[in-house]
Formats: structure tokens, C-alpha cells, sequence
């Protein structure tokens, strides 16, 4: 069922319901009032009797008579009856007809002194009325024949009224349903429109301030994240092939060479060589291909521990060392000595952690002129701060926002050997540890990047 039916329906069945109890209440009230009126009405005419009849010790059963004859019966179907208190009929307007009242009534209005019952043959009032002495039990009986077409007259508009409220409630419901939904409607029009060939070129359209408006505003950001990363992915997949392809191509030329004619072992020995680099560049790829990958999962997809940055810096140091030639450096400094150890201790993964610090060093002593670079340890009330410096010739400006993108290199990256994904791995690996990398350089100063991690 189409949500538009749904809130038509449920508009109706909810709104109907209201007015059902409405009805229903505001008949039993009205019945509920009838029946205590003309009670109180029938004891009132039953203590009048009483009243009338007993005088000067005596019971003027004559006066009775002569009131029943001229105006004093004014009720529907209306029947009079008057004992003494020795049960002894006094006093009936039914003519011709045998009078049996239960004596156990006759008891109950003695002792009670008052009596009603109500049944589908109408009220009945009944009394034990005491005056100078003399007491009589009077029982009055009626039927509310105008009361009850009251209610009846009621019940029918009442039953009238909500029938055409249903009706009417059905078509509105319908019509305010229509108008609620028609903005889903149209935006699922507009996005069943999209696909992965027309996704950077597509919006939809978005107006008002409500939450369908706000619905559009944030699916017009989830299609230019998802185009973000189509290019992205686009991006990736090409310059990965292509750097997947160069040294496979190069492996791949030089066997065939070589295999042409025989060579002598120091031709041999060098072709060997050259393969060899070739496969540590398609090794390096690889690794970093799968760091790239991982950076990418979800926090919730790793361990995090409390991690010592300062012990972890001292360790990538040695590691970056081993890879650069004799003569190359690693500089550590603190800015100032921390008060307590949690100022320098992150919760984090410490495997990535390494991969952070260790691409961030093997960088710097890479672009150096004098393979070193220095590393400061800083610290504030939220983070902690680690500043890589490099003494190379600098990043352009208009290079420094492209450096985090994948297989991005810049000018000055053309010399060394690499695949570009070192600094989007760093930048990935950041963020998932809810930190910052920024990159500050000057051209002939060299590059300092600074990671910000929240401690402890």
C-alpha cells in the first residue's frame, strides 16, 4: 500500500474512532441524564401524593380521587398505588385490573424508605411517607415516552451525522495525504532518473524548510560524495594499472631481451639486478595498495589500545634509518617535558600508528638533501603534536592541497622513487584516530607535516 493510502487510512480510522467515542459519550450522558430527571421527577410525584393524601391524622383517599379525575395524571401511561403501613391497598388508578405487589418490596420500601428501579417498562418510584403520625407507602410508575424519542431522535442524527463525517473525513484524508506526499513523490521520480552516468550532472530539486526539503538537501550531498568517490575510484583504478603496468612491462621487456641470445654471467647478473628492483617497486605498490585498503575500514574494524607516541617515534626512527644510506639522520626533540605520561599516550592501533609515523619519516630522509629529518614532540590540553620536518626543496602552493590524493606526485617527487599513496595512507590513518594531518612548506625551506592525536 502506498504511503499516501496509509496516512489516508489511518487519518480516517483515527479521526472516526474520535468521533465514535464523542457520539457514544455524549448519548450514554444524555441517557444517563433522562433517566436520573425523570426519577427524581416520579419520587417527587410520589411524595406529593403522600402529602396530599394524609391530613389531620387522617387519609383523604376522596381528594385522591377527585385530583385523579380532573388534572393531576400528567404522565405517560402513569400507575398510582397507595398502602397503608398494614400493606392494605388504599388507593389504585388501575381500573379493572388485579393489583399484586411483592410483599418483599412492600418490606424494602418500608425499611429503606425510598425506591427506584428502571427496566424497559419504564421507572418506578416508590416511598414510605410519614406525616402527624399517619405513614403510606406510595409506589408511582411511568413510562418516558418523550424522553425516550428524545433519545431516539438523538441516535438517529448522531448515527446520521457520523456516517457523513466518515464520508467527508475519507475524501479530505485522501486529499491531505495527496499534498503531503506529492514532494516524496516527485523526488522519487527525480532519483529514479540517476545512475553512474549522470550522477555528477544530477540534483534535485529542493524547496521549503521541512523535513522532505531537508530529505533532498542531504541526498544532493550523499550524490556529490558518491560522484567524489566515483572519481576517486576512477582515478585510483587508472593510475593503479598504470603503476602496475610500468613494471610489469619493464620485467617483462628485459626477460625477452635477454632470452633472445645467451649472455655472459655479468650480463646475466644485471638484468637480475634491474628485474629485481622492478619487483621491489611492485612490491612496494602492492603494500601499499593494502595499506591504502585498510586505512580505509571503519574504526569499529580495529583494536585500539593506549599507545606511547614518543616510544613509537623512537622505534619508525631506527626502521626509517635502516632503509636510507650511511650518513642519514633521524632527529627527535621535545618542545617541553610532559607532566604526566598520558600527555603523550594515544588510544589507537599501533600497527597503523607505525605506518603513519614511518611513511611520515621515510619521506622526509627521502626528499633531504642530506637523507635526515626532524621529528618535535609538542603537546596541549586535547592533543598531541608531532611536527616531521624534511630539509628539501618544498612543496609549490599550488601543489600542497593535491599531496593527500592517491598516486598523486608532485615536481619535486619525480627524482625519487615511489607510488604516491605514502601521504593519502598518513592522512587516511589520521583521521580514523579522530586526528589531523596538515602540511606547512615553503619552497627552498623544505616540508613540515604535523599529526595531531587526542591523548589519553
Amino acid at each position: 500500500m502506498n504511503i499516501k493510502y496509509k496516512i489516508a487510512v489511518y487519518y480516517t480510522l483515527s479521526a472516526a474512532f474520535l468521533l465514535i467515542a464523542f457520539a457514544g459519550l455524549s448519548y450514554y450522558f444524555s441517557a444517563e441524564s433522562r433517566r436520573a430527571e425523570y426519577q427524581d421527577r416520579l419520587e417527587y410525584r410520589a411524595r406529593s401524593i403522600g402529602s396530599v393524601i394524609i391530613e389531620n391524622d387522617h387519609v383523604q383517599i376522596s381528594l385522591l380521587r377527585k385530583l385523579d379525575k380532573t388534572t393531576f395524571q400528567d404522565l405517560y401511561r402513569e400507575t398510582i398505588l397507595v398502602y397503608n403501613q398494614n400493606y392494605d391497598l388504599l388507593y389504585t388508578n388501575m381500573r379493572d385490573t388485579a393489583v399484586r405487589t411483592p410483599r418483599y418490596l412492600l418490606d424494602y420500601i418500608k425499611e429503606h424508605k425510598s425506591y427506584i428501579k428502571n427496566d424497559e417498562n419504564g421507572e418506578t418510584a416508590g416511598i414510605y411517607y410519614t406525616e402527624d403520625n399517619v405513614s403510606v407507602l406510595v409506589i408511582v410508575s411511568s413510562f418516558d415516552k418523550y424522553g425516550f424519542q428524545n433519545l431516539q431522535n438523538l441516535r438517529r442524527i448522531l448515527l446520521i451525522e457520523l456516517l457523513v463525517a466518515v464520508l467527508l473525513l475519507v475524501g479530505v484524508g485522501y486529499f491531505f495525504a495527496k499534498k503531503m506526499v506529492q514532494p516524496i513523490d516527485s523526488l522519487v521520480q527525480q532519483v529514479d532518473s540517476i545512475n553512474a552516468n549522470n550522477l555528477q550532472d544530477v540534483k534535485v530539486d529542493v524547496h521549503g524548510k521541512d523535513e522532505i526539503a531537508q530529505l533532498g538537501a542531504n541526498f544532493n550531498t550523499m550524490l556529490q560524495r558518491l560522484s567524489h568517490s566515483f572519481d576517486l575510484q576512477k582515478s585510483f583504478v587508472s593510475n593503479a594499472s598504470h603503476e602496475l603496468r610500468t613494471p610489469l612491462a619493464a620485467i617483462i621487456s628485459q626477460l625477452q631481451v635477454t632470452l633472445a641470445k645467451d649472455r655472459t654471467g655479468a650480463e646475466y647478473a644485471m638484468v637480475l639486478h634491474s628485474v629485481l628492483e622492478d619487483a621491489q617497486s611492485l612490491s612496494d605498490l602492492s603494500n601499499g595498495l593494502l595499506q591504502l585498503a585498510q586505512s580505509e575500514l571503519n574504526r569499529q574494524e580495529f583494536e585500539f589500545t593506549p599507545v606511547r607516541v614518543d616510544e613509537l617515534l623512537w622505534e619508525t626512527s631506527e626502521q626509517a634509518r635502516g632503509k636510507r644510506k650511511p650518513g642519514g639522520k633521524v632527529e627527535i626533540q621535545f618542545l617541553r617535558e610532559p607532566e604526566l605520561d598520558t600527555y603523550l599516550t594515544a588510544n589507537g592501533n599501533e600497527t597503523l600508528l607505525k605506518v603513519l609515523f614511518l611513511n611520515l619519516v621515510d619521506n622526509a630522509c627521502k626528499f633531504s638533501e642530506d637523507q635526515s629529518a626532524k621529528i618535535t614532540i609538542d603537546f596541549n590540553d586535547k592533543y598531541i603534536i608531532v611536527h616531521v620536518k624534511d630539509h628539501g626543496a618544498g612543496i609549490p602552493p599550488e601543489e600542497q592541497n593535491r599531496v593527500f590524493e592517491p598516486f598523486f606526485r608532485g615536481s619535486n617527487g619525480q627524482m625519487a622513487r615511489g607510488h604516491g599513496l605514502g601521504l593519502s595512507i598518513c592522512k587516511k590513518i589520521t583521521e580514523l584516530h579522530e586526528g589531523r594531518l596538515s602540511l606547512f612548506s615553503i619552497p627552498g625551506e623544505g616540508s613540515t607535516f604535523t599529526v595531531q592525536l587526542p591523548h589519553v
